[in-house]
């Protein structure tokens, strides 16, 4: 560089690169959260569905009840569910498609060869965002559709990290898509 050209650092691929590990971390945590919807004595993940039952024998304690409500959980798993099944296969393939997208991105960005790779990189990271956002709308149509709970039900954290994670992907691969190449710095 001479005297009087000016060098403009854009860190747009560093910030998406950033993105797409925060996304897979988000996308770990969510596929083995144990929350993903819950009850009063309801609890429903990816993997299993735990109840527990309200059965009271009469002439114990108070105490002796409490231990024996807290004892009383039973649990089984979801995979005998298609659309869980579904769900688990929709995320987890979003998650790899994340993880190679973010591979990739990080081998290129160490080997200087960027640009070759921009493309490629988005293109999995619309692929995964593609995934997950059909995942997350898959699984609470089929759970309203299927379950029939008769107590208040809210939707935890669990599948609020994936809507995190999916938001995450859908933003990294916006960046990677921007052209910051053609800009000149003689416009600077």
């Amino acid at each position: 560089m001479s005297v009087n050209e000016v060098y403009v650092f854009r860190p747009f691929k560093l910030i998406a690169l950033l993105c797409v590990f925060l996304a897979l971390c988000l996308d770990i945590v969510a596929l083995l959260s144990p929350a993903w919807v819950t009850a009063d004595h309801f609890s429903l993940s990816l993997w299993e569905s735990c109840s527990q039952s309200e059965a009271r024998r009469p002439g114990l304690e108070q105490e002796q009840e409490q231990e024996q409500e807290e004892a009383a959980w039973s649990c089984f798993s979801t995979l005998t569910s298609d659309w869980q099944i579904a769900t688990l296969v929709l995320l987890g393939s979003g998650a790899g498609a994340t993880l190679l997208a973010f591979l990739v991105a990080l081998i290129s960005l160490c080997r200087g060869t960027q640009r070759k790779h921009y493309r490629t990189v988005a293109i999995f990271l619309f692929t995964a965002v593609v995934l997950q956002a059909c995942a997350l709308v898959l699984y609470p149509i089929k759970f309203i559709d299927g379950t029939v709970l008769q107590t208040y039900h809210e939707f935890n954290w669990g599948y609020g990290l994936g809507w995190g994670a999916a938001i995450f992907t859908l933003g990294a691969a916006v960046l990677f898509c921007l052209r910051t190449d053609m800009y000149e710095d003689a416009m600077y």
